[in-house]
């Protein structure tokens, strides 16, 4: 086990360069103030330094909303607007050697319930598609899990250079961005007839959307996972 000056106190930490980046970006990203300890914490069941991106994210603030919070990154956060990246994984409250992240771990989701997660060491056991280390999405719209092709640190710059909007280019609908401002961190919208239905994919507009707390939203894309095709997604993360 490293401790926590290894983990903390580094000659390169990634969070100055991060901070650069994203004040070269276009894209709409609110950095929320984080809890120094918890994400000390956090950092040290990981096991994951502060020369991360991943690590400099827990450490230093409470998350990121990118577009008005249309996705929420997980950090430390001091109060529990916005869960934090150890409350999402259901880590130990103390520093645990035999606790693992499972078949990966959760580090964003946005307010469809999709949920983008860092493969752990056995994807394919688990039914993931992609490597070990790769960033994965369970996609609402399509209730599957699909490899991206990158890993931390080139999703984000992905994400800081305007990458979104190809993404949920078919998922966005006219005054969304009026509709995701009202939620708060722990909220989605849960839509009728579903993302995944017929109807949603010829006009997403026509749709009813509602509020829900986001556990309630990943419980709902589960229950259609196993009703649809008998296949369990796994672990999407909790609160």
């Amino acid at each position: 086990m490293r401790e926590d000056r290894e983990l903390i106190d580094v000659d390169d930490p990634a969070w100055p360069l991060l901070l650069q980046e994203l004040s070269g970006t276009d894209v709409a990203v609110e950095v929320l103030p984080g809890g120094v300890g918890r994400g000390a914490a956090c950092l040290r069941q990981l096991q994951v330094s502060a020369r991360s991106n991943l690590g400099g994210i827990v450490l230093n603030c409470g998350g990121l909303l990118v577009d008005g919070g249309w996705l929420r990154i997980f950090g430390s956060p001091i109060d529990g607007g916005l869960p934090g990246l150890a409350e999402v994984n259901a880590m130990p409250s103390t520093f645990d050697p035999s606790w693992q992240p499972g078949a990966g771990l959760v580090i964003a989701r946005d307010v469809l319930g999709g949920v983008f997660a860092i493969n752990g060491g056995s994807p394919r056991e688990a039914g993931r598609p992609g490597e070990p280390g790769e960033i994965v999405y369970f996609a609402p719209d399509a209730l599957e899990w699909e490899a991206l092709g990158a890993g931390h640190s080139a999703w984000l710059s992905w994400i800081f250079s305007g990458g979104l909007q190809e993404f949920y280019e078919s998922l966005r609908w006219e005054g969304w961005r009026s509709e995701v401002a009202v939620l708060d961190g722990r909220q989605g919208l849960s839509f009728f007839p579903p993302l995944w239905s017929a109807e949603a994919r010829q006009d997403l507009s026509a749709t009813s959307r509602r509020a829900v707390p986001m556990a309630e939203l990943l419980g709902l894309n589960r229950d259609s996972c196993l009703q649809l095709d008998g296949t369990d997604p796994g672990f999407l993360g909790v609160a």
